[in-house]
């Protein structure tokens, strides 16, 4: 099954020690909303932060699946942030993640 995600590419960050990009959702989504991956390094330590801001999309089967589609994004966040500690770790660099 394959489901299609629009998305667009809202933000994008590029400074020496900060850099990232947001985007938000386009009709056709199985969610609405923004969400946001910044990495972030302060001395030693390097962070990754995910922000995400969604809800129900408002077509169907999108709407009645979200309780299922937010157990999805919860797992693909631990996705990201555990091969995120797998690059961290390999460069000997203290690493903290934070979901907001």
């Amino acid at each position: 099954m394959n489901v299609l995600e629009p998305v667009e590419v809202v933000a994008v960050v590029e400074q020496p020690d900060r850099v990232g990009f947001a985007y938000r959702t386009m009709p056709g989504h199985p969610v609405s909303g923004e969400e946001a991956f910044i990495v972030s390094r302060h001395g030693e330590e390097v962070r990754l932060t995910v922000r995400s801001l969604t809800r129900a999309a408002p077509q169907q089967p999108w709407r009645i699946l979200y309780p299922l589609l937010r157990i999805v994004q919860r797992i693909t966040r631990g996705r990201y942030c555990d091969h995120f500690a797998d690059l961290s770790a390999a460069r000997t660099a203290t690493m903290i993640v934070r979901l907001a």
